[in-house]
């Protein structure tokens, strides 16, 4: 199956709650979930009250489409965090943290993750003054993420830079605003990581 390409509002909508996938929209009150807060598909025959084997579904399920993940490389992430010792949970919402595509987001270089994703994929990014364009890249303690040299001269840098930072930024990142370059201070501490996402319901799914 390839990657999701439908209307975001309509995950968002699914989930019942933002996932933050459309931006500054998000943050308006043109966001689907504000203005439509049943799910999509008919209601006629929705059942009440959803069995646990849907709630644990659908937390996975959120996880991924927030971050933008297909199913198999979700599974690796998961079998990756079983063979951690601590609590699996913590350390796959960990992992989902330290990608490359979330970090770029994260330091407000992009509006959502899926934009970010699409400017990685795209080379305008180097990890340690080497170009890296794989979104799911993992960093580490210690790394620089700055833009493409040649970009910095162009009207897409100056849009995308101006007013930065437009959101907080996280404690264990860090942003040099003068040259616009990011580094990573540590790791995601457990405060840091999604709040929304309850790592205990995807455990639980991929343990059945």
């Amino acid at each position: 199956m390839g990657r999701y390409t439908g209307p975001s509002c309509r995950l968002c909508r699914r989930a019942g709650e933002k996932l933050f996938l459309k931006g500054d929209r998000c943050f308006t009150p043109r966001c689907a979930v504000e203005r439509r807060h049943a799910p999509p598909g008919d209601q006629s025959n929705r059942r009440r009250r959803p069995t646990d084997y849907a709630v644990h579904l659908r937390e996975k399920q959120k996880a991924r489409q927030m971050y933008g993940i297909m199913e198999g490389q979700f599974r690796r992430y998961m079998a990756a965090a079983y063979d951690n010792p601590g609590i699996t949970g913590l350390h796959l919402l960990r992992t989902l943290e330290r990608r490359l595509d979330n970090v770029v987001y994260l330091l407000g270089f992009a509006d959502s993750r899926k934009q970010a994703r699409q400017m990685v994929n795209h080379g305008h990014f180097h990890v340690n003054g080497t170009k890296t364009d794989i979104p799911s890249y993992l960093v580490r303690v210690g790394d620089a993420i700055s833009w493409k040299e040649s970009l910095k001269q162009t009207d897409f840098f100056k849009e995308r830079t101006d007013g930065i930072p437009k959101r907080p930024i996280p404690t264990w990142l860090s942003l040099n605003q003068d040259n616009m370059t990011g580094q990573v201070v540590t790791m995601p501490a457990d405060e840091d990581l999604q709040q929304s996402i309850n790592s205990r319901l995807i455990v639980e799914f991929y343990s059945r």
